[in-house]
């Protein structure tokens, strides 16, 4: 079922972005315990965990990424995925979703990730995918998803903007809008980075993620919450969003702004105060970090074989930061979320 974080009511397992009241929505079920199924090494080994019928599952799914140690720091590759994000996780789940429903047009707006992502999986799946970019978009994110058959629609105008223009596209045509924003079932994906992470290594101190919509921040949070309901573990990971500065929704407001980190440019996310939950649930907190400190670890992974975005940078950035300030210790993971292009 879906549950309301607002009001509580519950919904069924149906294709739904809010409650009547405007709460979001969280898919919750009971599992009595965590069995992974052996024949599988990608997404599909956690499918007993996830709300839609196996038979829509897409037929390239998402691989189980690697945790790496480098110069005594953790990393968790999770853009080593078919389209080079973590977003795919969600991605896969949403398009069994739709597909069970019989869905074969939707709209969605994205920093490029999630349109990469969507875009790739309706093509495969036989779904039409409208777009909404800004013409600010990275070139190379660009020139990507013109090669997967999505109608692209460019705004002109910040992150918040494109976002707008889809809304009023959606209302307008009733072609249904799927944004991970606030999607409960690409959160059921993203939830698996949580599975993975400890079937790898268990339970770490803490794990800094790069969070702008909350999409990673979320499944993570969701992940090993289940994992708690079915008693497999006993504790919860701290769990760090990184946020680039000016664009904060958890930490203070920064008069600065880190352009470098695009994906995570969401300054008033619909689910701040899920991620607000999530932090107080784990013990975590809020990070920022500028344009300075993502370049420096968008230089150090770079020559240390990591080809990563600058958003998943700012995950480094802001665990260098924590160990400035004291703040974070030595069992530590950074998610990696994005290829760079």
């Amino acid at each position: 079922m879906l549950v309301c974080t607002k009001c509580g009511r519950k919904f069924e397992e149906k294709f739904l972005l809010r409650c009547e009241c405007g709460g979001t929505l969280f898919v919750k079920r009971n599992y009595d315990s965590f069995l992974p199924d052996p024949r599988f090494f990608d997404i599909r080994r956690y499918q007993s965990y996830l709300p839609v019928d196996a038979g829509f599952l897409p037929k390239i799914p998402p691989i189980i990424t690697p945790v790496v140690e480098i110069d005594g720091i953790r990393f968790k590759l999770d853009y080593l995925h078919p389209t080079g994000s973590f977003k795919d996780r969600g991605t896969f789940v949403t398009i069994a979703k739709l597909k069970e429903e019989g869905i074969d047009e939707v709209v969605l707006d994205s920093s490029g990730n999630a349109a990469l992502s969507l875009a790739f999986y309706s093509m495969i799946s036989g779904i039409k995918a409208h777009i909404f970019l800004s013409y600010d978009a990275k070139p190379g994110k660009i020139s990507a998803l013109m090669n997967l058959n999505a109608k692209v629609h460019f705004v002109e105008g910040d992150r918040m903007k494109v976002h707008d223009s889809a809304v009023e596209f959606s209302k307008a045509t009733g072609i249904p809008y799927v944004t991970h924003w606030l999607n409960p079932y690409f959160i059921e994906g993203t939830k698996t980075i949580a599975f993975e992470i400890y079937e790898e290594i268990g339970v770490p101190e803490e794990i800094f993620i790069p969070t702008g919509s909350g999409t990673a921040l979320l499944g993570v949070w969701k992940g090993f919450k289940e994992l708690m309901e079915m008693g497999e573990i006993d504790r919860f990971p701290k769990l760090i969003a990184v946020q680039a500065e000016g664009f904060e929704s958890l930490c203070p407001r920064s008069p600065r702004i880190n352009k470098l980190a695009d994906g995570i440019a969401i300054p008033n996310p619909p689910r701040r105060e899920d991620m607000r939950r999530a932090l107080e649930e784990t013990g975590g907190y809020c990070i920022s970090v500028d344009e300075d400190d993502t370049l420096a670890a968008h230089h150090w992974l770079k020559t240390r074989g990591l080809l990563v975005e600058e958003t998943s940078a700012t995950a480094l950035a802001g665990y260098w930061k924590a160990k400035e300030e004291g703040i974070a210790t030595g069992n530590s993971l950074i998610l990696l979320t994005g290829v760079k292009r």
